[in-house]
Order: C-alpha cells, then structure tokens, then sequence
C-alpha cells in the first residue's frame, strides 16, 4: 500500500488526506522563455476521511524588481463516491471554493469543480476540472488536469518495512481565460515518495501558443 499517496505535478486536489491530518507543499515553476517564476505554497488539511480544506497562494516574479503575492484559492473537497478493492480504489469527490484577492486593485470569484481519481496495483489515473467565475469585472476562468502515475520502483512491495517508491508522471493539462484561447500543456516528471515526504520535479511543454517550455520542483510533507 503506497505510504504518502501519489497525485498529479500541477494540482493539490486529488490527494487523501486523513481526519485531521495535514500536507504543506511548496513548489517553483519557471518559465524559460520570459525568465519569470512562480512560488506557490500550498496547505490541504482533513476535516474527516472524505472532507478536506485546500488552499494555495502563490507569489509570482517577474523580474528582481516586479515581485508581489497572487491571490489565495480556497477549497472545500467533498469525497461522494468510494470504491476501496483489493489492490486499489476510486473516488469521486466535489469541490467548492473561492478565489480570494491579495489586494485591492483585483476581484474575487467563485470556483466550482470535480476531481476523480483510480487507483490499481502501480499506476493512478487523477482528473480534475475546476471553473471559476469572476465577479464584478473579474474575468471567468478554469482548468484541467489529467495525470497518470506509474510505480517505476519496487516492482513489488517487501514484506516487511517501508520502501521508498519512484513514480513517473505524464500529464495534459489545460488553462483557460475568458475571451483567450485555452492553452494544452503536456507535463512529464517523476516523483520521489516517502512515508512522510514526496520530492518531484518535471518539465512543462505548452502545445500551443508559444510552445513555451517551463520546469517545475516541488517538495511537500505530510503530517
């Protein structure tokens, strides 16, 4: 049984986590092309087994003198369908939540989605779908995820103790701004998974519009 779950490179939702248990990850995306960055922690903490508080703030830089914070996400996760067999499980889960801004000059929204997630012997499958409306003259918003994880190592769990796993990542992912085109991006990376601590890293290809190309690190903990 995997010890700190595996999930998608570029979303938080899809994760388990236990009643009153709690994951922080901090993770760095950069874009090579406009050489701009951003940190975005984020923190998902367990109401119950199946209800879950996630947020994420990021802080975006563009240059050493254009630096400022985002603004906040905030999400409530509702597990509504489990289905635990032997060597795995799916679910489905809802999400609800806002968009909180970081300052004055920026507007609120309300954010809307699902996320489901299979799970079987060494691979998951996580997909998640998240709409945001904008309020006042806030733009309308959303975005996809669609990740497939593979147990490279063991190839078999010991029978005794806890192994360390390496996982391979591929994902299609999407972005999408109102009166904008959506942006597809393909992510590929591995994952480095211990009982109370994942590092993961991978690379980002938009598919179109620039074909900008962006490389992502991230470590979280689970307590």
């Amino acid at each position: 049984m995997q010890t700190a779950n595996t999930m998608g490179l570029r979303s938080l939702v899809a994760l388990p986590i236990d009643k009153h248990g709690y994951i922080v990850r901090f993770s760095y995306l950069h874009l090579i092309s406009d050489d701009s960055a951003n940190f975005i922690t984020s923190v998902a903490y367990g109401l119950s087994n199946k209800q879950a508080l996630l947020f994420g703030m990021p802080y975006n830089v563009r240059t050493s003198e254009d630096a400022s914070f985002g603004d906040l996400s905030a999400l409530y996760r509702h597990t509504v369908i489990q289905h635990d067999f032997f060597s795995g499980t799916s679910r489905l889960a809802l999400l609800a939540g806002a968009i909180v801004p970081s300052n004055n000059d920026r507007n609120p929204a309300i954010q809307t989605g699902l996320v489901y997630t299979l799970f079987k012997d060494r691979y998951e499958i996580d997909i998640d779908v998240l709409y945001q409306v904008g309020l006042d003259n806030r733009a309308d918003s959303g975005r996809y995820d669609i990740s497939w994880q593979y147990r490279l190592s063991p190839s078999l769990y010991p029978d005794w103790g806890i192994a360390s796993e390496l996982h391979l990542v591929t994902e299609l992912n999407g972005r999408w701004q109102q009166e904008n085109k959506i942006t597809h991006q393909v992510t590929i990376g591995f994952q480095w998974v211990n009982p109370t601590w994942v590092i993961e890293g991978g690379i980002v290809k938009d598919l179109n519009h620039n074909n900008d190309l962006s490389y992502l690190l991230s470590t979280r903990f689970h307590f």
